[in-house]
């Protein structure tokens, strides 16, 4: 007996097997051993941005500030070693013989190094960015003026020779110590330091206003993540060291992006004073800022001003979560 055999058409066709599609990765705050604050967004850069600015602001601030206050002190210690003494022209007195006596007068001073002399062409000559140049002086009682050196083993006492002067030339001969101009000197410089060191600390006041909003609006935006934290058991102190460590990288990079560029720009400004160092203009400019040098002192503190905004970063942003979270 023969079996039959279905034909084809009546039997059952299985539907073809396709691959099942992949699991939908976690969002990356959901992800196993994903940070409680995001690592890297737009806002974390953008406030590393802000403190790689400041800190870059506050640098040339600090470096500007001691590079003033190291062409201060080389002033002040070129002004202190050398006194003058005016001789005025008298009527009915030898000019050349009282230049004369006031020199000898000085050389007899222990503590003096050397003594010069000017001319009356060279005393002519100073007063030349006062008056013009071409004038005939010959008739104006230019004074002569004498240049002292003092020793630098020690300052020599200088009341001897200012007595000595007023009773061998009364009314004639004065001492100049310049005194007023180191205390005018000294004070400006100290002005100028105080404002840097005060535009350094309201840069830093501004840079922990800005890690403050940034803290509370990352907090704001993990609200959910910290209540689930809270609900395992986690508490304010592992929340705020969390944001703390964040935030604080946060700062240490823009701190070095900001003092590197600060120091970069300190360079150019060296190199630049340099070239320009031939004509009169880097003349004046190198008498007044020296080389644009800022030290060994000025490169401290270019550094530390990027260490100080990575701390203040990490210190703000923790208390601010903990006020947050109180």
């Amino acid at each position: 007996m023969s079996r039959s055999v279905a034909p084809a058409a009546s039997r059952p066709v299985s539907p073809p097997r396709t691959a099942s599609p992949p699991p939908s990765p976690l969002p990356a705050t959901l992800r196993r051993n994903a940070p409680l604050v995001p690592t890297d967004s737009s806002a974390s850069r953008a406030l590393a941005a802000v403190i790689a600015i400041l800190t870059f602001l506050a640098a040339l601030c600090a470096g500007a500030a001691e590079i003033v206050a190291s062409s201060a002190d080389q002033w002040q210690g070129a002004v202190a070693q050398e006194v003058t003494i005016q001789v005025r022209p008298s009527p009915g007195r030898d000019l050349d013989a009282d230049v004369a006596r006031a020199e000898s007068l000085a050389k007899a001073t222990p503590g003096i190094a050397t003594a010069r002399v000017f001319s009356k062409a060279e005393a002519e000559r100073l007063l030349e960015p006062w008056l013009g140049s071409g004038l005939d002086l010959s008739d104006l009682p230019v004074p002569r003026l004498v240049t002292l050196r003092l020793a630098e083993s020690a300052r020599p006492d200088l009341k001897p020779l200012r007595a000595s002067l007023a009773e061998a030339l009364p009314g004639v001969a004065s001492l100049d110590d310049h005194a007023l101009w180191l205390r005018r000197l000294s004070t400006m410089a100290n002005t100028f330091v105080g404002v840097g060191v005060g535009l350094v600390a309201l840069v830093l006041v501004a840079t922990g206003l800005a890690v403050v909003f940034a803290t509370r609006g990352a907090m704001a935006g993990n609200r959910e993540v910290v209540e689930v934290l809270h609900f395992v058991g986690a508490d304010d102190d592992f929340i705020a060291r969390a944001f703390q460590r964040r935030f604080f990288r946060l700062g240490l990079r823009g701190g070095i992006i900001g003092s590197v560029a600060a120091l970069i720009a300190f360079t150019i400004a060296g190199f630049a004073a340099g070239a320009w160092r031939s004509g009169p203009a880097g003349e004046e400019i190198e008498a007044l800022f020296g080389a644009f040098h800022i030290g060994w002192r000025g490169y401290a503190s270019v550094l530390l001003i990027g260490v100080i905004a990575s701390v203040v970063t990490g210190i703000v942003s923790r208390l601010t979560v903990r006020r947050f979270l109180a």
